[in-house]
C-alpha cells in the first residue's frame, strides 16, 4: 500500500499502516491516576471544563463534540503546567534521592532552600513557563531556552515568572540541544522531549498529562454524556498526544467499535507524519514558521515515537489558514483558543468538504469526538488579528 500522504486543499493525511490495537509499556506501567491526585494539592487546581458544542458538532455533520478546555490550568494558559509540574517533581525528587510520592511541594520547596537549584527547560512558549512557574513555587532559579522568532508576548510570560530567558539563533530542537549542554549537579533539565540517555523526565511530562483524561472520563460519567468515538491530538514532539494515546488505544466506543484516533500536526513541522510513512524517526528541517508555535518541532521524541506509531490510526497536517478558521469557530461558540488549541478543530473544518479524509477521521453522523483546547490565548496580538476581536471579547462559554 502506499506511503504518500493525501494532500488536498492545504491539508494532507496518511492513514497509518503501522497502528495497532494497543500502545508499547515502554517502561510506562498501567495509566494511573496518581498524577491528578498531586496536581490536586497545587495552589489554584480545578478540574478545567468540559463543553459540550453543539453547534459545532452540526457544523461537522456528527452527533456530539465535546472539547476539553486548556486555555486556563493552574493560573497559565495553558496544559502544559501539568505535565511541567509532575515532570518537575519528579527530578527534583531524583536529585534529593527521595520518592516522589511521599515529596509534597512544601518539603521540596523545604530541601531546596540554599541549594541553589536551577530548572532548565526549552520551550515555544507553554511548556517553559509551567517550568518557571513551578521554580518559582519551589523557590528555585530558572532558565528556559526559546527559539528565535518566539512570539514576544510568550518571552514576557516566561519571564513573569521569574525566568532568565534566553534566545537560540535556532529551531526549537536547537534549543533543545543546548538545553541539554545546561545540565550539570545543581541544574535540573526538565524536557519534553528525549534522546539517548535522557527519558525519565520525559516519561513524568507524559504521565503529568494523564489528568486532564481523568477528569474527562470523570466529567462524561457525572453528566452521562456519550463517550468518544474520535479523539485528536495536536502534537509537535509527541508528549501529549502519547498520553492521549496511552489513555484511549483500546478503548471501545458505545457499539463496541475502536476509538479512531487522530494526531495533528502543522504542515511545514510534520515530523510525525514523515516518521510513520517512513517507518522509523524522521527530522523535518526548519525553519519552522507556522503560527502554532507549541507544534513546531522537527523531530518526534525518541521515548514516545513508539507510541505515536502503534496507537496513531490517522495522521493529518495542516496549514495555517485552517488554525485560523478555527480560532474563529472557537470563540463563535464562546472558547478563547490559541494557534495550538484549535489546530484539531482546524483539521476537522479542513475535512467538511473532503469525503474521503472524512471517512478515514470517522467522522460520521453518530460519531461522538473529543478535543482538547491546549492553549488560551497565548500570543494576543496575533489572536486579535486572527479572530478580530481580542480574546477579552469572546463571551465565555459556561459548562455545558
Amino acid at each position: 500500500m502506499s506511503t504518500a500522504p493525501t494532500v488536498s486543499a492545504g491539508v494532507s493525511w496518511y492513514v497509518n499502516q503501522a497502528a495497532a490495537a494497543t500502545v508499547p509499556d515502554l517502561g510506562f506501567g498501567a495509566v494511573s491516576r496518581r498524577p491528578l491526585e498531586r496536581h490536586a494539592t497545587l495552589p489554584g487546581y480545578a478540574p478545567t471544563a468540559l463543553h459540550d458544542v453543539g453547534e459545532l458538532a452540526a457544523r461537522l455533520g456528527v452527533a456530539s463534540l465535546l472539547v476539553k478546555d486548556e486555555s486556563y490550568r493552574l493560573g497559565l494558559p495553558s496544559f502544559k503546567i501539568l505535565g511541567a509540574s509532575w515532570a518537575t517533581m519528579n527530578a527534583v525528587a531524583g536529585w534529593l534521592g527521595r520518592d516522589v510520592g511521599d515529596l509534597t511541594l512544601e518539603a521540596a520547596r523545604d530541601a531546596l532552600d540554599g541549594a541553589g537549584v536551577t530548572l532548565v527547560a526549552a520551550t515555544d512558549g507553554n511548556h517553559g513557563r509551567g517550568v518557571a512557574r513551578m521554580a518559582r513555587l519551589l523557590g528555585a532559579a530558572s532558565t528556559i531556552l526559546v527559539p528565535v522568532g518566539t512570539a514576544r508576548a510568550r518571552i514576557e510570560g516566561i519571564a513573569s515568572e521569574g525566568a532568565e530567558v534566553r534566545v537560540v539563533d535556532g529551531t526549537y530542537d536547537d534549543a533543545i540541544a543546548a538545553s541539554a549542554l545546561l545540565a550539570g549537579p545543581t541544574a535540573l533539565v526538565v524536557s519534553d522531549t528525549s534522546w539517548p540517555g535522557y527519558a525519565a523526565v520525559p516519561r513524568a511530562v507524559v504521565e503529568g498529562y494523564s489528568t486532564m483524561f481523568h477528569e474527562v472520563d470523570d466529567e462524561i460519567a457525572r453528566r452521562g454524556l456519550t463517550a468518544p468515538t474520535v479523539v485528536a491530538f495536536q502534537s509537535g514532539v509527541g508528549a501529549f498526544a502519547a498520553a492521549g494515546l496511552r489513555h484511549y488505544r483500546g478503548r471501545t466506543g458505545p457499539e463496541g467499535t475502536p476509538v479512531r484516533t487522530v494526531v495533528v500536526e502543522p504542515s511545514t513541522a510534520n515530523c510525525l507524519m514523515a516518521s510513520a510513512r517512513a517507518g522509523q524517526m524522521m527530522e523535518v528541517p526548519g525553519p519552522h514558521r507556522s503560527t502554532m508555535a507549541g507544534l513546531n518541532c522537527g523531530l518526534p521524541s525518541e521515548l514516545v515515537w513508539p507510541i505515536l506509531q502503534a496507537g496513531t490510526d490517522v495522521f493529518v497536517a495542516i496549514d495555517d489558514r485552517w488554525t485560523d478558521e478555527a480560532m474563529r469557530a472557537f470563540a463563535a461558540a464562546g472558547i478563547v483558543a490559541g494557534e495550538s488549541g484549535a489546530a484539531t478543530l482546524g483539521a476537522l473544518l479542513a475535512a467538511a468538504d473532503q469525503p474521503e479524509l472524512r471517512e478515514s477521521l470517522g467522522l460520521t453522523a453518530d460519531a461522538s469526538v473529543l478535543l482538547v483546547d491546549t492553549e488560551g490565548a497565548t500570543d494576543p496580538e496575533n489572536y486579535a488579528a486572527v479572530v478580530g476581536r481580542p480574546p477579552a471579547d469572546v463571551a465565555p462559554r459556561s459548562q455545558d
